[in-house]
């Protein structure tokens, strides 16, 4: 990492040296708090650049009131020569103007710093978890799970951007009764593939063509030694095989999303390994599980086949869960919740944090997951924070009309077919359009139409617009010549200089749309300063006769370019060159 300073670190760093200061001043008792200080711009930019809230924040601790406050730290303020402008409004935030050389440092910054601008080491190192797609192994993947793909490994990447060590991981739900049919239903097309006619697909069984070359390759393998054979001589090596084909198809199908996992966790193994046992042991031996009966159904009469049935139940509402929950099925099996705190005890004895990607119809585990993750991590000795992020389903539309899916008529739209027809970038950025638990509408003509309204287009049509420009223009970009640039170069240099903050607002908030939402305002930005030179040609980036001037303006236009690239490869888009 570089040794250079972005602005809003640096008058982070400013404000922190007034507090320290106050403190030597006596204003402020020593070692104050300041964990809730922030440094960000005003949410009115007529304020001025930046602003922050440490007089709010800290006055209780200085016991004064905030504008008290406000003015010592305005004080020192004022004695710095990149701010041209302190002052205090309402009860005691302080807004700051910047010089323009100021903002210049930075645009020569961004220049340094290339594709590290907004790289930072916030994360420390530590060790995040991601876990997401992990959907069941039967199929290929469906629009249902690209969303949570997308969601969850932007995530990743914005937190290796921000300083995390990331592990991208995978849970193959392969230990549950919907492998079990995914092994008889490749034992049909296995049947098929040996000749026999095996009609209509029955009920219950998975009906999809993808099937077919599994049960082929079984016929290649076996045969016919398990045409007629009973189902126990070959459910488990069916079930082996069928779902490593299934893998095989996953995997093939997120790399053309240009995701790729670093951990496949199979909770087959998991509970061969005996881990539930061991989470079990270990929360009887803490007091978080105990052998309980569960209270019938609230709201209405018990059916008629309930009985009460002493269960091992996890003390969940010591957690803020509404009834504690039981870990075992009454045949002895675990329940979902069982195997899933489990498998969240291995993931947590190598990750300093935990992230997992749900989709929204999941909302009702998260409390007693993370309820029982806190038990175990906490009990154990260490605190391994664990968050939950919900994604809402994606609405197909074509041609006006919403596209409907059943994966059990084995009618869905894969993953891989809409990738292939749209392409990987549109379909990634598409789904950081909006906040993961907003619905989310995705209409094939919209994603791919060349206009402002296509926020993918608007985007890459401005970096598209950049690079041709570079190219075209006959004179290096240079930054010799920088106070030739006015106002309107400034706002773009202002809003290109956000990157850093919002990257490492974003992955403290583990919310990678913030980038996508930024990377539109940059792209607006952009868009607002070219068609003013169609207006008037004074303003235009190209000045034939000004090689100075035009220096200057295509070094603020390589960085915006540049600061966009940084932007896109945190999210896995690819920068087009041209359009």
């Amino acid at each position: 990492m570089s040794d250079i300073q972005t602005l809003h670190a640096g008058f982070a760093a400013k404000i922190d040296a007034v507090l320290n200061a106050l403190e030597m001043e006596g204003h402020l008792p020593p070692e104050t708090n300041r964990a809730n200080v922030t440094v960000e711009p005003p949410r009115d930019p007529s304020h001025g650049d930046l602003a922050t809230n440490a007089a709010m924040v800290l006055a209780k601790q200085a016991k004064t009131n905030p504008r008290a406050l406000a003015e010592l730290i305005v004080e020192h303020l004022q004695r710095e020569p990149d701010i041209t402008e302190a002052s205090i409004a309402g009860p005691g935030f302080i807004n700051l103007r910047l010089s323009e050389q100021a903002w210049l440092r930075e645009l020569k910054a961004i220049a340094a710093l290339g594709e590290d601008y907004g790289r930072s080491q916030v994360g420390g190192g530590k060790v995040v978890n991601v876990e997401y797609v992990s959907a069941n192994p039967t199929g290929p993947m469906h629009m249902g799970h690209c969303r949570g793909a997308v969601v969850g490994d932007a995530l990743a990447g914005l937190l290796e951007f921000s300083g995390h060590k990331v592990t991208r991981e995978y849970y193959v739900n392969d230990a549950g009764g919907q492998v079990d049919v995914l092994a008889r239903s490749a034992h049909l097309r296995y049947r098929e593939a040996l000749g026999e006619d095996i009609g209509a697909i029955p009920e219950g069984l998975y009906p999809g063509d993808y099937l077919i070359p599994v049960g082929k390759k079984l016929a290649q393998e076996f045969g016919d030694a398990y045409k007629h054979a009973p189902e126990s001589e070959w459910l488990a090596q069916f079930r082996e095989r069928a779902v490593a084909a299934m893998m095989d198809m996953i995997r093939e199908d997120l790399s053309l999303l240009g995701i790729h996992h670093d951990l496949f966790s199979s909770e087959a193994k998991l509970q061969a390994a005996g881990k539930p046992e061991e989470a079990e042991a270990w929360l009887r031996e803490h007091g978080f599980v105990y052998d309980g009966v569960l209270e019938a159904p609230k709201g209405k009469a018990p059916p008629e086949d309930w009985e009460p049935v002493e269960l091992p139940l996890f003390r969940s509402t010591e957690f803020g869960d509404d009834q504690d929950r039981p870990i075992k099925k009454s045949n002895g099996a675990w329940t979902y919740f069982g195997a899933d705190l489990a498998y969240h005890f291995q993931k947590a004895e190598s990750a300093d944090a935990l992230i997992d990607i749900w989709g929204a119809d999941h909302a009702g585990t998260v409390k007693r997951i993370k309820a029982a993750v806190a038990a175990l991590t906490k009990g154990a000795g260490r605190d391994v924070p664990f968050d939950v992020k919900l994604v809402q389903m994606v609405n197909l539309v074509r041609n006006g009309e919403p596209v409907k899916m059943s994966k059990r008529a084995g009618t869905f739209v894969t993953l891989a077919d809409v990738v292939k027809e749209v392409g990987k970038d549109v379909v990634r950025f598409t789904m950081l359009t909006r906040k993961p638990e907003a619905q989310m509408e995705f209409d094939f003509a919209k994603v791919v139409e060349a206009s402002k309204d296509n926020p993918v287009f608007y985007l890459q049509y401005a970096h598209a617009r950049i690079r041709s420009t570079l190219r075209k223009a006959g004179v290096e970009p240079s930054d010799a010549h920088l106070d030739r640039l006015g106002a309107d170069e400034l706002v773009l240099v202002r809003e290109a200089a956000q990157f850093p903050r919002v990257v490492e607002a974003a992955a403290k908030a583990r919310e990678p749309h913030r980038i996508a939402f930024f990377l539109g305002d940059l792209a607006a930005a952009f868009h607002s300063f070219w068609n003013a030179g169609n207006d008037d040609p004074a303003k235009r980036i190209i000045q034939e006769d000004d090689a100075e001037l035009t220096a200057a303006r295509l070094f603020v236009a390589a960085q915006v370019g540049q600061v966009i690239r940084n932007g896109l490869g945190i999210l896995g888009v690819e920068a087009v060159e041209e359009m």
